[in-house]
């Protein structure tokens, strides 16, 4: 039996996989572990699964031990593991892409609808018993159909959006380093075009594209930032439902506040679980706590393709979803 480690929380279907098969440890407490206590936990595991609050480097690995085999990321995305690094070892790296892609394009969709409608001002609004009254005027926010949406970033969760865009009747542009595959933007009648134009011609630009770090090739930290929100409309709004750092957040309180964009939708942040203090103190921005992913259907998902991946290497065989060479 091998040793595999779980360092946070997981839906039970997942643990109940690998236990069948190996002996599993989980930090099974409601609080993220520390990294002290992280390093420690890993020591001699033949298999990690490992959550977004965990960050995967050359500390991590030296801790595991040369006999790891494969970290298995609970997650699509994977910015905090060092591939590289995992390569070097020889270690496999997996995530759990397709599973959660509804489930997010939902979350990214709510957003605009809350953001472009006012309605998480609405409800502030009702609950702290301020007083108001229907009018022709008040609190007027815009309609969708008709409007373009920007989707930067269309891979399997962009296009899920630029889906329930199309139904909603908007049209669709997007920017990617790869086009759509030709059915699907006959079918959305997507037309792709470079960032700059993107930014100045949607009414609402959606974030899905990966995290890459600043300084390498294609880096997307900071890609809205000051000078990307001064090239949108100021009717248009922003949503991000990818990772926290694509967005310049100091950039765009300063462009919610003076007006350079209408408004947000946010459901990641740039130091989570740390919010901007001015975004808190807005009330043309929506703020989510990194909702994407959570109903129970797509967690359970998640955790149970995390165990298979990591099941798969155990046994010598490809994982479902890599994201290192093997």
């Amino acid at each position: 039996m091998a040793k595999v480690v779980i360092t946070n929380r997981i839906p039970q279907e997942g643990v109940d996989l690998l236990e069948e098969h190996h002996e599993v440890t989980v930090w099974d407490h409601d609080e993220c572990i520390s990294r002290e206590t992280c390093l420690e936990l890993i020591r001699g595991a033949d298999a990690i699964l490992t959550l977004l609050t965990e960050k995967v480097d050359d500390e991590f690995l030296d801790a595991a031990g040369d006999q790891l085999k494969v970290v298995a990321n609970v997650a699509v995305g994977y910015n905090n593991i060092d591939v590289a690094a995992c390569e070097k070892r020889g270690v496999i790296a997996t995530n759990t892409p397709k599973v959660l892609t509804e489930t997010t394009a939902d979350t990214a969709f709510g957003l605009m609808l809350m953001a472009t409608r006012r309605f998480g001002e609405g409800e502030r609004v009702i609950r702290s018993s301020t007083p108001w009254q229907w009018g022709m005027f008040y609190m007027l926010g815009m309609g969708l159909q008709g409007k373009t949406i920007g989707i930067v970033g269309a891979g399997q969760i962009g296009v899920a959006m630029a889906r329930r865009a199309k139904a909603f009747g908007m049209d669709v542009i997007y920017t990617d380093a790869f086009e759509m595959a030709p059915e699907v933007a006959a079918e959305l009648g997507a037309k792709k075009v470079e960032l700059d134009e993107l930014l100045a011609t949607a009414d609402v630009v959606s974030l899905h594209c990966p995290l890459i770090p600043a300084g390498q090739e294609g880096s997307t930290h900071h890609l809205i930032d000051a000078d990307a929100l001064a090239k949108m409309k100021k009717t248009a709004y922003l949503v991000n439902s990818a990772r926290g750092p694509i967005v310049d957040e100091a950039a765009l309180v300063e462009a919610l506040k003076n007006g350079e964009i209408a408004g947000a939708g946010l459901d990641v942040f740039e130091d989570e679980p740390t919010v901007h203090e001015g975004l808190l103190e807005l009330d043309n921005v929506v703020l989510l706590p990194h909702l994407g992913s959570a109903t129970v259907e797509t967690r359970t998902a998640m955790a149970e393709l995390a165990a298979r991946n990591a099941l798969a290497v155990l046994a010598g065989e490809k994982p479902e979803t890599p994201v290192t060479k093997i």
